[in-house]
């Protein structure tokens, strides 16, 4: 089997722990996931299976909104309610205080990802790093906040925001870092993902759900789930060619687009496209290069 599924990962499972039963009641031994959720996050958890697994990169790139419980005037080693309180203060703002820090925290910034993250530092993950006790140094990361709206009123401890952002953005040290605006610390409460490029939490299908459809040996319906991988291509500009040169593609060539009657404007100044055959039939993504005799299309991803 091959497809993209979009999970609703529970809380109380790593990222990790899904994949590995996802390739168990699937049969399947290629499998792996959009972006790590960390065992208390919920939400949106898409497993790419067997072939989708190669378009990975793609998915991972995707902007994403998340739902965050935020607890103000406590911070702790995680950034999180699970680590260690390492300090408490009052608090003592009010909402419209609130509002002017999030406003501040909306559009291209800079982001120092936690010690409590899965990158990796000369091979050995940050995580297993601090719990050791060491500390490293890291390099701050662009990152983009397109919106935050509050989901549930401050009450005076709590609040509850929407948050709209660019891959690679941390949600634990962006209110984290909100808390540190507002003089008194936050933690992040809960979490949970709403949605991971066109993958929605209300489209999302439970672990349990799946486990059932297992149990039961039900295949056909545990193939329904899947989604095929050309979903995260929709809206690419579209290049159609002839026959010839779709039989040239497939076997590794460039296809220059002034050989092709190919106008650059198609593109609309993106480097990825749709590539289809005469008859529209999507067949692979191509990306425009330069190349020694002019601009030039070759496959990247195939289907």
């Amino acid at each position: 089997m091959n497809g993209i599924l979009n999970v609703y990962k529970p809380s109380g499972l790593t990222s990790h722990a899904v994949v590995s039963r996802i390739r168990k009641f699937y049969g399947v031994k290629k499998a792996g996931h959009a972006g790590t959720l960390d065992p208390m996050a919920t939400g949106v958890l898409p497993v790419l299976i067997g072939s989708a697994t190669s378009v990975q990169d793609m998915l991972t790139g995707h902007d994403k909104v998340y739902r965050a419980g935020v607890l103000f005037g406590v911070v702790t080693d995680t950034a999180d309610v699970t680590g260690n309180v390492i300090a408490e203060s009052e608090v003592s703002f009010d909402e419209s205080d609130l509002l002017g820090v999030i406003n501040g925290f909306i559009g291209k910034q800079k982001q120092v990802p936690p010690m409590y993250s899965a990158l990796q530092k000369d091979g050995v993950r940050l995580y297993d790093l601090a719990r050791r006790g060491i500390e490293v140094e890291r390099e701050a990361r662009d990152i983009t906040v397109y919106s935050i709206d509050v989901a549930e009123p401050f009450d005076g401890r709590r609040c509850v925001l929407d948050i709209s952002c660019s891959k690679g953005t941390y949600i634990r040290t962006l209110c984290e870092d909100i808390g540190k605006k507002l003089g008194c610390g936050a933690a992040l409460q809960s979490l949970e993902r709403l949605s991971c490029g066109s993958f929605s939490a209300k489209d999302a299908v439970k672990l349990e759900d799946i486990e059932e459809l297992y149990k039961k040996g039900d295949v056909s319906s545990l193939e329904g789930l899947l989604v095929s991988p050309k979903v995260l291509f929709e809206g690419l500009p579209e290049v159609r060619i002839a026959d010839f040169y779709v039989r040239l593609a497939l076997n590794g060539a460039e296809i220059y687009l002034k050989k092709a009657g190919i106008k650059e404007e198609i593109f609309d100044g993106k480097d990825i496209c749709r590539m289809c055959d005469k008859s529209g039939n999507f067949f692979a993504t191509g990306v425009l290069s330069d190349y020694p005799d002019g601009k030039a299309i070759k496959i990247k991803y195939r289907f």
